[in-house]
């Protein structure tokens, strides 16, 4: 891809045939790509929602758990990565367990959120029909808490697919190798091209888990919302 400006050379590597199909090429990273994602959001999501779940029922100590989850934030990226490099070698896990740490912040304050701002008198029909404590989470507090929770993973997701393009850098393969084998090879197209497709790929799981959203919330909630009420 010689000659041309950078905009024209991504189009037309994602253009050629040969740039899709077969080993080390878009549709096989971006496989590796979406799996890394799975993965680090699943961990998080471990790690963050019976924490955001205990904390937003008993109302103790959130505040503090949160704090503290969002500092993570305020570490680079690069960082970890590599911390977690130097602990497990080159490969996907490190990425996967790297990003998966960025994850937690929205997941956890979603999940707190979501069940603190529960209707009390929700929970007391509950109680007052005889539910147990754990009845009453599963029927009552998690479904209304669910849209909250939809809302932070899907801000987690959208996160955590982003960074997974450093994956290139630790051996991880994902779309981030295509961006950096260009810009190691001075190929500002294939580098471009490559940016060009995380982008593509960030919005099209927001606009798939914004509709997921949209359905898990209940009708008269989504009617609320609009009307301000």
């Amino acid at each position: 891809m010689s000659g041309g400006s950078a905009f024209e050379n991504a189009f037309v590597y994602l253009n050629d045939p040969l740039s899709w199909t077969g080993e080390g090429r878009i549709l096989d990273l971006l496989g590796d790509h979406l799996w890394m994602t799975l993965v680090a959001v699943v961990l998080a999501a471990v790690v963050s929602l019976p924490i955001g779940v205990w904390f937003g029922r008993t109302g103790r100590g959130g505040g503090v758990v949160i704090a503290t989850a969002n500092l993570t934030r305020a570490v680079p990226t690069l960082a970890l990565l590599y911390i977690f490099t130097a602990g497990l070698g080159l490969g996907q896990w490190p990425t996967i367990l790297a990003v998966a740490v960025f994850g937690v912040p929205p997941i956890l304050s979603n999940t707190w959120t979501g069940l603190r701002e529960v209707d009390p008198a929700a929970r007391d029909a509950g109680a007052g029909m005889g539910m147990s404590s754990a009845r009453l989470l599963r029927e009552v507090e998690l479904p209304l808490a669910l849209p909250l929770i939809a809302a932070g993973v899907r801000t987690a997701v959208v996160q955590i697919v982003a960074t997974v393009s450093l994956a290139s850098l630790v051996g991880g393969g994902g779309l981030g190798l295509i961006i950096s084998n260009g810009l190691f090879t001075q190929r500002w197209g294939q580098a471009l091209a490559g940016a060009l497709l995380v982008v593509v790929v960030c919005l099209g799981l927001e606009a798939l888990l914004g509709a997921a959203q949209r359905f898990l919330t209940p009708p008269a909630m989504r009617a609320a919302a609009r009307t301000g009420g």
